[in-house]
């Protein structure tokens, strides 16, 4: 894939199987090309998505990634945060350590992904920037005092990317994932369903944009 194909460009920030090769295999479907971030890299089975390695807590490499997709890619269209950090812990052996690595790792990642994305999509004044959140970013959970810090802290950075940025054209939009993500028979949360949510998202009409999109699979209680 090179940017002399002249395809749109989706960006995914957390690369892995399930929701995010049903992510790679829609927006590739639409035509996108798509450049996954990873801490190892590699070639998928899949035309048109390349991965690339790059540590997301890391702020140079964030920004020397971005600007070597920008060179062999073009700009991006869409970018996808997706990483998740599910640590669960009885809080009194909760270390400081483990509570800042799972902030690190969904909290400051998002930050500096979005970062890099959102300058590269103001001057087209154009864009689309999904964060994946999950039921932690609503409501804590005992033991999960590291993972629903980290969510709420994201859900309250897309609030204020939304804000700041959407009259200059900017769609941010963040998903509640409740529940496990499996398969399609109505007790699991399946992931090209969910790959069909984020597409939507991504291609909404300006005059009628989602901001919060809450998904659960049928039998989930909530």
């Amino acid at each position: 894939m090179s940017n002399s194909e002249n395809k749109p460009l989706m960006v995914l920030a957390g690369v892995g199987e399930g929701l995010g090769s049903a992510l790679a295999a829609r927006f590739v479907e639409g035509g996108y090309g798509v450049v996954g971030l990873s801490r190892s890299a590699g070639e998928l089975p899949l035309p048109g998505y390349v991965v690339m390695a790059c540590d997301l807590t890391k702020e140079v490499e964030v920004k020397a990634t971005f600007e070597q997709i920008e060179r062999q890619h073009g700009q991006p269209l869409v970018v996808i945060h997706m990483v998740g950090d599910l640590r669960i812990s009885p809080f009194p052996e909760l270390s400081a350590e483990a509570f800042e690595g799972v902030w690190r790792s969904m909290a400051l990642s998002a930050m500096l992904v979005s970062q890099q994305a959102i300058m590269r999509m103001l001057p087209a004044g154009r864009g689309a920037l999904l964060f994946a959140g999950a039921t932690a970013s609503l409501r804590g959970g005992a033991r999960f005092a590291a993972f629903a810090s980290a969510k709420f802290a994201l859900r309250g950075l897309a609030q204020s990317l939304a804000r700041e940025f959407q009259p200059q054209g900017i769609h941010v939009a963040h998903l509640i994932l409740d529940g496990l993500i499996g398969g399609a028979d109505g007790a699991e949360l399946d992931p090209a369903a969910l790959a069909e949510s984020f597409w939507m998202l991504a291609h909404q009409p300006h005059s009628a944009w989602t901001h919060e999109l809450d998904l659960r699979p049928q039998q989930e209680r909530f």
